[in-house]
């Protein structure tokens, strides 16, 4: 249903059997608009109500609940009536709404915003929780649902609750206000956590690029033993999945003999010929 009252439309769903909290907050603010809701909570005691007023409110009642529901309200001739036969078939009577606020309560204190969880995430939820115990007849003032935000910062916040506290009047302090602290406090926390695990990465791909070998391309560190000491012959090396090989000497000449087939420090007849030696000098000695 519509109401319109210039330059503003005012919409309100038909209730159901499971959006009276919201339904109730939405009839309540609509017609406290349109200078109706005094018919149900007047504004000074034994005050009368104006009758033109009652049925425009009746009338609009009736409008926001199902058909089958307006022929069992049918009787009643005051909003106040219908008001509190909804309130009372789907809020239960006193004591079950004591019970379920009761609840709620409990709810509340035991709320407490998880790790990497997002604060606009938990601030839905504190804030649903507080319109349904609204509904139920518990209003929480202002200074009181940012004391009770503020107590379920987890311990990634502590900084910037101790800084709220100490700075500001909890009692004054609008609760939107803390909430956007909060976020912008939230926003800092990531871009520092981005920053810090770019410049990990690009320190992680330095150390990595500074261990390939410049002549042959492997890839190495100091940690696995690759690149250690100098004294490797020409004839051996290690592929970069660590297997020896061994290189083709069919075209290597020796510098000392001018033979094919290995290097000079590898000379099979200097060999003999140093062994030779050895020994004729071990006998003259």
């Amino acid at each position: 249903m519509a109401m319109k009252e210039d330059p503003m439309t005012y919409q309100v769903s038909v209730l159901t059997p499971t959006n009276y909290p919201v339904w109730a907050v939405k009839v309540k603010s609509i017609m406290d608009a349109h200078g109706i809701w005094e018919t149900i909570e007047p504004k000074a005691l034994g005050e009368a109500s104006d009758q033109k007023k009652s049925k425009q409110a009746l009338a609009f009642l009736f409008q926001v609940i199902p058909e089958d529901m307006v022929l069992q309200m049918a009787s009643y001739t005051e909003p106040k009536k219908v008001w509190n036969g909804l309130r009372t078939r789907y809020l239960g009577v006193d004591r079950v709404r004591t019970a379920r606020l009761a609840t709620l309560k409990r709810e509340l204190e035991s709320l407490r915003m998880k790790e990497g969880e997002t604060v606009d995430d938990f601030v839905t939820k504190l804030s649903g929780l507080s319109s349904k115990a609204r509904s139920l007849g518990y209003e929480l003032e202002e200074g009181d649902l940012v004391k009770r935000l503020l107590d379920s910062m987890p311990k990634s916040f502590l900084q910037i609750v101790t800084s709220i506290e100490q700075c500001f009047e909890l009692d004054s302090m609008l609760f939107d206000e803390a909430v956007g602290r909060l976020k912008a406090y939230e926003e800092r926390i990531r871009g520092t956590e981005k920053l810090e695990d770019t410049q990990g990465g690009l320190l992680l791909a330095s150390e990595e690029k500074s261990h390939v070998c410049k002549h042959c391309g492997n890839e190495g560190s100091n940690r696995n033993g690759f690149g250690r000491g100098r004294g490797r012959g020409r004839g051996s090396g290690k592929s970069r999945d660590g297997e020896r090989f061994q290189r083709d000497k069919s075209h290597v000449k020796c510098q000392k003999r001018g033979e094919l087939s290995h290097y000079s420090n590898k000379c099979p007849k200097l060999e003999k010929e140093e062994a030779g030696l050895i020994e004729e000098e071990s006998t003259l000695f």
